[in-house]
């Protein structure tokens, strides 16, 4: 049990990094990985001019899996934590919202803008 749950943790670091890749790649700057506070973590913090992204990468084994790993009660946990980074790494943003970066392997990732307001 414990190798499957390392195997999880490694293949999530790498989708963040190839996430944190393609965010790049679209004009966005990494501002932090893994960005932990009391109650909840994210993944990855980006801005793009004043628009300043929380973002959850979920990666999956198909396209199916991946549309419903990012539950309520994940989400919840998400916006908990970008409501008290959002001061450390907000100022001068007029937007601030929380995406999902889905990781399918053989796909291009799928970067869905805003899903806490969805």
């Amino acid at each position: 049990m414990r190798s499957s749950r390392r195997q999880a943790e490694e293949r999530g670091r790498r989708a963040e990094t190839l996430g944190a890749w393609w965010l790049r790649l679209h004009g966005w700057r990494i501002l932090a990985r893994r960005a932990r506070v009391p109650g909840g973590e994210v993944d990855l913090v980006v801005r793009r001019g004043r628009t300043l992204a929380f973002v959850e990468v979920k990666a999956r084994a198909d396209s199916a899996s991946a549309a419903i790993s990012l539950d309520r009660s994940r989400l919840r946990r998400v916006a908990v934590a970008a409501e008290r980074l959002a001061p450390r790494y907000g100022e001068g943003c007029d937007t601030v919202r929380i995406d999902a970066l889905y990781m399918v392997p053989g796909k291009l990732p799928r970067h869905v803008p805003d899903v806490w307001a969805g």
